[in-house]
């Protein structure tokens, strides 16, 4: 059945709302409920308490599969941003506004979950983000770019848990294409298939939500 474009633009700004709170995170402190104590206070109190164990987190659950990739025309921008902060400031308005504003001007449908290419692993991060689409456009504006992935053999390792620790799916990744003698034809690329936060807008637990890596090969 064929879905409504406000469908999907309520599906990706949930998106958005996601990576741009979780790039605000932390930025902002509480104050202390309780009177501040007095310097002798907190040294008796300082020599007393001990520092708490921090609980590490655990393992992600990755799952590599051996597949064909499926096939997309993507509707994308480039971008570069200086922090991790601020890729996510403006992947959450590309997803959230730049890209559906376009596609519902000139009457495109999104046809999948949104695409990410990272060109570089340290500041600056240049980067391409992108929305599949049912069909190409009459005309791109300056800045909007087509391009066509898929449709060829891939290994994609499906990634569950906090996102701060896909390198672990690509250090998986690699190992797999080395130990199978496997070459990379394209450059590698994340899908983000699962929704970061419920329809209530309460936060989903991060290792249910699934993010798709994907190493193209010939």
């Amino acid at each position: 059945m064929r879905q409504p474009h406000f469908t999907y633009i309520l599906i990706l700004s949930s998106l958005a709302a996601g990576l741009f709170f979780s790039s605000c995170k932390g930025k902002e402190e509480k104050k202390p409920d309780k009177p501040v104590a007095s310097k002798k206070e907190d040294k008796k109190k300082d020599s007393q308490e001990k520092p708490a164990d921090i609980p590490a987190k655990r393992p992600p659950v990755i799952n590599i599969t051996d597949t064909v990739a499926q096939r997309f025309t993507i509707l994308y921008v480039k971008d570069s941003a200086v922090t991790s902060d601020r890729i996510s400031e403006k992947l959450a308005n590309i997803y959230g506004f730049k890209l559906p504003e376009f596609i519902l001007k000139n009457k495109l449908r999104i046809t999948g979950r949104p695409v990410a290419w990272y060109k570089a692993q340290q500041s600056p991060f240049f980067f391409e983000a992108g929305l599949p689409i049912d069909k190409k456009p009459a005309k791109l504006p300056k800045g909007f770019f087509i391009k066509t992935i898929g449709g060829d053999s891939a290994v994609v390792a499906h990634f569950y848990g906090p996102y701060d620790l896909t390198p672990t799916a690509y250090e998986a990744l690699n190992s797999y294409f080395k130990s199978h003698k496997r070459k990379r034809t394209a450059p590698p690329y994340e899908i983000y298939v699962g929704e970061l936060f419920d329809k209530k807008g309460k936060k989903i637990d991060p290792y249910k939500v699934q993010t798709d890596i994907i190493f193209p090969y010939r």
